[in-house]
């Protein structure tokens, strides 16, 4: 099957690159630390009791559950467009008794009104959109983040090659550019924190203030 599935005039990467692979989406997860690579971008973010969080990008909702499990008086939103992994990210919400929010949509479309979040977060999604997108997307983040909100990202370095073979459809060649597509996005400030090695690559942090 194809790598895109439509949603009308849309198409979209599912979470798991293709369809086939969600049900092995989170132990890949598992196996090349992304819960501790979320856990260090979560701690970075001083999420205070009466924040909205948003989680763009969400997938099957390992970084929306997290931040929810950290901070339980938080709102948090999950946004995807991949309803299938939206489904599975409900049904570990509704076991774990979360109270989260999810909702289906398109990072570059937020369905949010302006100021709407204090944090925004993306984790591993952003290398999958093409430059256009990405730009799209964080102009949106900044959008829907209110004054003195900040936005949080977690990502894979240019160098990475080996997923752009595995994900032929990731976009990595513009991810050095990250700071200064994030600053021209319109954000005050913005810090890239110190990378973190996983199986598969080095990853960096980007941190950028409303």
């Amino acid at each position: 099957m194809s790598a895109e599935a439509s949603e009308g005039q849309r198409t979209y990467i599912p979470a798991a690159t293709y369809d086939w692979l969600l049900p092995l989406y989170d132990v890949f997860g598992k196996l090349i630390g992304a819960e501790a690579a979320h856990r260090q971008l979560v701690d970075q973010a001083d999420i205070e009791p009466t924040h909205h969080v948003l989680d763009i990008g969400c997938g099957t909702g390992n970084l929306t559950l997290l931040v929810k499990r950290l901070h339980p008086r938080a709102e948090v939103v999950g946004l995807d467009p991949d309803p299938k992994a939206l489904a599975r990210a409900w049904r570990k919400a509704e076991e774990r008794g979360f109270a989260v929010r999810f909702d289906r949509g398109f990072a570059d479309e937020l369905p949010y009104a302006e100021a709407s979040f204090d944090r925004v977060f993306s984790a591993f999604m952003l290398h999958h959109l093409a430059l256009d997108v990405k730009e799209k997307t964080l102009r949106e983040a900044r959008r829907v983040l209110r004054s003195g909100g900040a936005f949080y990202a977690l990502d894979f370095g240019a160098t990475n090659g080996i997923i752009a073979h595995l994900f032929h459809h990731a976009h990595l060649a513009d991810q050095h550019r990250m700071p200064a597509l994030i600053q021209e996005a319109g954000f005050a400030e913005v810090t890239e924190l110190a990378p973190r090695g996983t199986i598969l690559g080095r990853v960096s942090y980007w941190r950028a203030s409303r």
